[in-house]
């Protein structure tokens, strides 16, 4: 039966009925029945906004929350600022910024000189006068009551405007980080070397479809014997099923990324693979248009996340950290969801790229001190993993174009995939200062407050900071598979197993064809 459940980047748990006749139609009350679509799609097509709105007030509409950026230093910086934002290749306007910005700080002396004015009125009328003057005040105050009334609106969209350009300003740039787009990226590390084969080399599909690991044709077919096979008659394009020993190798390289990541203090995490929309912005996954790489949920402030790093980093959202907890440091295992909007060709074929997988993430909070030292720590840990591994890599140090705009440095680990006849990205690692920290409200409170701090709170307490957030990529499971096959492939067609993970594969060595 023909089926067609993902309609462009939209997927409904309906399809679930007709894929499987004795799907429950109990299920269908249940509070998940949503539809799944970019977050961008589901903006556009939000009940509440009306069709005479325009895209401009829509957006206003749904700011609803802020971000507690140092407008000052933006203006005080501009010159850095407008050269880092060319760096990147960013759209953000900064001079509208600070436009924006000006007018908000001259309408709030305003607000704050009718609020009192006001109240030198109401003082007025505590004391005794003829009823003709207290009425002239009465007069008065009203009509500032409603002159405040109005500015206070005007200055809430105005500050929700503000907000909506100025949370589109990157992160700042490290110095050392390469200027231009992805080929100007350095290459910091290069480990081992190509594998040589005496025989023709495979790429993971061929490999796939030999060993019966996976196939994306004919699945109907080969349902009862193949350890992969394809989904598209079930989910769409870029979906896939794992049986038998390809669930084992994936079980496998979670559990010991796991407990090679444990063994350096990382408290392991699973997550939710749901969150809010606006904790998926406040980690600078900002959707845009058609090309969004997030799936929504209609109906819902709801998305599917693409990583772990957006619920870790909403952990403690919103929260002041004692120092003597700092760092926080967690590994989290997760399913990733992305549209992938835009990928196509040979080099996205097969387990590259797809709209779902699985991943094991590294996630850092510290003081800002620290931040480039557990930078340097998270490259190192996926270094020796893939080291481990056997495999051959580079890592690059991403250039100012290819940053995202939430880190501020970020590091790219590449390993070399033979069938693919070329490197292909497995692991990143970003610092993203206090950018997301700024927008998510996490601070710690240092253990000891300044001398003579002006800032100083009550019981000379410290002023809270804003922490430093840190990201890396422990195992990215599909890329992880390619790179197995194709460098372990054997003449005979088997797949040895390397010697990390076989205790986690059964004590097995060998992946060989089912007869």
């Amino acid at each position: 039966m023909k089926m067609s459940c993902l309609k462009g980047t939209t997927i409904s748990f309906s399809c679930l009925k007709l894929a499987f006749p004795s799907y429950p139609s109990s299920f269908q009350n249940l509070p998940f029945r949503r539809t799944i679509k970019p977050l961008s799609a589901a903006l556009q097509t939000s009940p509440a906004t009306s069709p005479s709105t325009t895209k401009a007030e829509d957006q206003v509409a749904r700011s609803h929350w802020k971000a507690a950026i140092d407008f000052k230093w933006i203006k005080d910086n501009k010159e850095a600022v407008a050269a880092n934002i060319r760096n990147r290749n960013s759209d953000a306007d900064l001079e509208l910024v600070l436009q924006l910005y000006d007018r908000f700080f001259n309408l709030q002396k305003e607000v704050e000189r009718v609020r009192g004015e006001r109240n030198a009125v109401a003082n007025k009328m505590k004391g005794k006068m003829e009823q003709s003057q207290r009425q002239r005040l009465i007069e008065e105050g009203k009509n500032l009551k409603e002159g405040l009334i109005a500015l206070e609106e005007d200055l809430l969209k105005l500050n929700d405007k503000l907000q909506l350009e100025a949370q589109r300003i990157p992160n700042m740039t490290h110095p050392n980080v390469p200027i231009g787009g992805e080929d100007s990226s350095m290459t910091r590390k290069l480990v081992g070397s190509a594998p040589e084969f005496s025989f023709p080399v495979k790429d993971h599909l061929e490999l796939g479809k030999e060993l019966c690991l996976f196939d994306f044709d004919t699945a109907a077919e080969l349902y009862v014997r193949c350890i992969y096979y394809a989904v598209s008659q079930v989910s769409g394009s870029k979906f896939y099923y794992l049986k038998n020993d390809a669930v084992l190798l994936e079980m496998a390289l979670v559990n010991w990324t796991l407990s090679e990541v444990m063994k350096r203090g990382f408290t392991p995490l699973t997550t939710p693979e749901l969150v809010r929309s606006s904790v998926v912005e406040k980690c600078g996954f900002q959707p845009r248009g058609n090309n969004t790489q997030v799936y929504s949920i209609e109906d819902s402030d709801q998305c599917l996340i693409g990583t772990a790093e957006i619920p870790v980093g909403g952990l403690h959202m919103d929260s002041i950290l004692a120092e003597t907890l700092l760092p926080l440091k967690y590994v989290a295992f997760s399913h990733c969801f992305r549209t992938e909007a835009g990928a196509a060709g040979s080099a996205t074929r097969g387990l590259y790229r797809v709209h779902q997988f699985s991943k094991v993430e590294m996630f850092i909070f510290c003081r800002p001190e620290e931040s480039e030292h557990y930078h340097e720590e998270l490259i190192k840990i996926e270094e020796d993993m893939f080291s481990s591994l056997g495999l051959h890599f580079k890592t690059l140090d991403m250039a100012s174009e290819d940053l995202g705009a939430p880190a501020y440095r970020k590091f790219d680990v590449e390993a070399w995939m033979p069938g693919l006849e070329r490197f292909g990205e497995i692991s990143s690692a970003s610092n993203c200062t206090d950018y997301q920290s700024r927008r998510l409200g996490i601070r710690y409170r240092p253990s000891e407050a300044p001398v003579a701090s002006p800032k100083s709170s009550k019981g000379n307490l410290a002023p809270p900071l804003f922490v430093h957030t840190l990201n890396a990529t422990a195992c990215a499971v599909p890329r992880m598979i390619i790179c197995l096959l194709e460098n372990y492939q054997q003449e005979d067609g088997s797949i040895l197993i390397p010697e990390p993970l076989r205790p986690f594969m059964g004590g097995r060595s060998v992946i060989s064809r089912k007869l």
